[in-house]
């Protein structure tokens, strides 16, 4: 329980604060608030339970627990994780890009080539920098990912023949084996950012020679979307960890990307009801399944 004086302490805080804050207790209800959040939040009333989505829509508002739910420990130590990776992460491009710049001032360097070498690690900040927006969008609600049903071949056709020239240049060829009547439960934008992280995963990893299959079938049990390839596969003890954002095995650690394409496919997934799961053997590719279940 929170006592008075805790309150009359957390008010006075509140109140001496020049950030936007806004203390509430385990049921999140509003205790104080500093003049900053109240002006952010004009309709917040004391005692009241002040709603998530009202939080969600002004993120610079630091929400603090005068009496910590259960949970909060645990979200707290999640964001402070995936913080400190996105962190990381970004220091890696950064680091390179510095080099980069540095060693275009040396006497008798090829500018042209480094310079085109900075401009990658640039795109490959920005393309991280996109990814953990996008995510955050997904987690915060702003984005609906499941709206009515899409017809999920022309989409998976479009993205296919997007990727057509990066995966010849990869040496893999792409196969698609979908039914014309399949319709998947997520709005088009949502299903093409699904094909394209599971296709462009493919690409990446699998290797020259190889073949990348896209199958989308209709089954008794519902809508099923899969994408494999028959590459070197993925090591047993990496599959578990697969769909957790910047996990890269030792492969995947030598190439670039943002570790996060297969955390947003999962999210949108299960978002919309659904189901994934990557099986592999070593030496005998990769294989990611969704399924929609029929409603």
């Amino acid at each position: 329980m929170v006592n008075e004086e805790n309150i009359r302490r957390a008010r006075v805080a509140a109140e001496n604060c020049a950030g936007a804050v806004v203390v509430l207790d385990s049921e999140r209800r509003l205790i104080a608030a500093s003049p900053d959040a109240r002006k952010r939040l004009p309709g917040a009333v004391s005692g009241n339970r002040l709603a998530e989505d009202a939080l969600a829509s002004e993120p610079e508002i630091l929400v603090l627990f005068l009496d910590s739910p259960p949970e909060l420990s645990a979200y707290q130590e999640l964001r402070a994780g995936f913080t400190a990776a996105v962190s990381h992460e970004l220091r890696t491009p950064l680091a390179r890009l510095l080099a980069l710049l540095e060693s275009a001032m040396l006497p008798g360097s090829d500018v042209g080539e480094l310079m085109e070498q900075a401009r990658r690690e640039v795109e490959n900040a920005r393309e991280l920098i996109d990814d953990v927006l996008f995510l955050g969008e997904l987690e915060t609600g702003r984005e609906v990912v499941s709206l009515g049903r899409t017809a999920a071949k022309p989409v998976v056709d479009e993205v296919v023949d997007s990727l057509a020239d990066r995966a010849d240049h990869a040496g893999m060829t792409l196969v698609v084996r979908a039914d014309d009547h399949v319709q998947l439960p997520l709005r088009p934008r949502m299903l093409r950012v699904v094909i394209e992280n599971l296709l462009a995963n493919s690409i990446r990893y699998a290797g020259q020679g190889t073949t990348c299959t896209v199958d989308l079938a209709e089954t008794p049990h519902g809508a099923v979307l899969s994408v494999s390839d028959d590459g070197g596969g993925v090591p047993a003890a990496d599959l578990p960890r697969l769909f957790e954002r910047f996990y890269r095995g030792d492969q995947a650690r030598t190439s670039r990307g943002t570790g996060l394409g297969l955390a947003i496919v999962k999210h949108i997934v299960t978002s919309a009801g659904g189901e994934v799961e990557a099986t592999s053997e070593p030496g005998e590719g990769l294989a990611i399944q969704i399924s929609f279940p029929t409603s």
